[in-house]
């Protein structure tokens, strides 16, 4: 019976500065601190996960530089007892880093693509592991995976099509860019994809399907137009959409589901580093352990807070037991008047 979950694609450097503000373009502010810890969905992922269950298979996949930081990354992965065994060294570019600037809950990224950019097709095909699930991400950051392929549209596209005629449920996760890369790099894909999950931003990219008003609040009567879509143009099974308000989701031929996000107070928050990829791990568990889409997403967003209360990407990662003794007593955002009862 396969269990446990291969989590590739970027594994990267996250080199992250709290500062006191963000400035304008010119002038200055202040480091109070800085943090070395690994980042990239695959780490960030895997690392929740190993951290809400030590018991589950873990595998990580990607690759990286023959350097301090490379080591770093390999260093981490052990520790958590997670497989390296598909983690590539390239003997030529260094490992991708990003440096992050995080200040009252916001946070903004200069990344160095390194040898993630050469993380692609011939780098998976030769993984053969138990698993269930293969976690992908970030398209739209794997340079080779997004490049034009004759046949599928996308190196991405072909790689996850042949995951899935080995035998793996496909998840995936992309990274907000321009509108206009996502026609070119992600439809090919999503005929390949069994589980997506993305934010609003990403979303409306994909789709056009506006989900943020010229204000700023969420268009909330658009969320169930946006799933739809993503399940039409191609994802298999499951549809869900994350942002700080909450989710939404659907699994083919299911119901439309609104969760909102659990409170937290402002002084709670530390940073929002890796927020997106925490309330993904937490579904990509759920549903790799056969739980409904509803309970699903509840587990994300409880993961997603408890990642808000560190500055790094998985620095706030809790148990599964904890999160569950939190969503039994933990308040909730307000339900919009849409969704009342779904």
């Amino acid at each position: 019976m396969k269990n446990g979950i291969i989590c590739a694609g970027n594994w990267v450097i996250d080199k992250v500065k709290i500062i006191d503000r963000f400035p304008e373009e010119g002038t200055l502010c202040n480091i109070s601190s800085q943090i070395r810890s690994t980042g990239g969905g695959p780490a960030n992922v895997s690392f929740d996960i190993a951290a809400m269950d030590s018991t589950l298979p873990l595998y990580a996949a990607g690759r990286i530089g023959n350097d301090e930081d490379g080591q770093f990354v390999l260093d981490e992965i052990k520790a958590r007892n997670i497989d390296s065994k598909a983690m590539i060294i390239d003997p030529a570019l260094p490992t991708s880093y990003t440096d992050v600037m995080s200040g009252n809950g916001k946070r903004t990224f200069f990344h160095c693509r390194g040898a993630c950019s050469e993380y692609g097709f011939e780098d998976v095909r030769n993984i053969d592991v138990p698993a269930k699930f293969f976690y992908l991400a970030y398209l739209l950051l794997l340079e080779k995976m997004d490049r034009a392929d004759a046949e599928y549209g996308t190196e991405a596209a072909r790689t996850l099509d042949y995951m899935q005629k080995k035998g793996y449920k496909t998840v995936v996760d992309f990274v907000s860019d321009a509108p206009e890369k996502f026609k070119a790099v992600v439809m090919p894909a999503l005929p390949y994809i069994d589980i997506l999950i993305v934010n609003e931003i990403e979303c409306s990219s994909c789709s056009g399907i506006e989900l943020r008003k010229s204000d700023g609040t969420m268009n909330y009567a658009n969320l169930p137009a946006a799933v739809d879509f993503l399940l039409a143009n191609g994802v298999k099974e499951t549809a869900v959409i994350h942002f700080p308000e909450g989710a939404a989701g659907r699994q083919k031929n299911g119901d439309f589901i609104y969760r909102p996000s659990c409170d937290i107070a402002k002084a709670d928050i530390v940073g929002s580093t890796g927020a997106g990829d925490a309330f993904a791990a937490g579904v990509i568990y759920a549903l790799h352990q056969e739980w409904d889409l509803a309970s699903a997403m509840e587990l994300g967003g409880a993961s997603s807070n408890f990642n808000l209360r560190d500055a790094t990407a998985t620095g706030g990662a809790v148990s599964l037991e904890k999160m569950q003794e939190f969503l039994k007593t933990c308040s909730y955002s307000p339900v919009p008047a849409e969704f009342a009862g779904k």
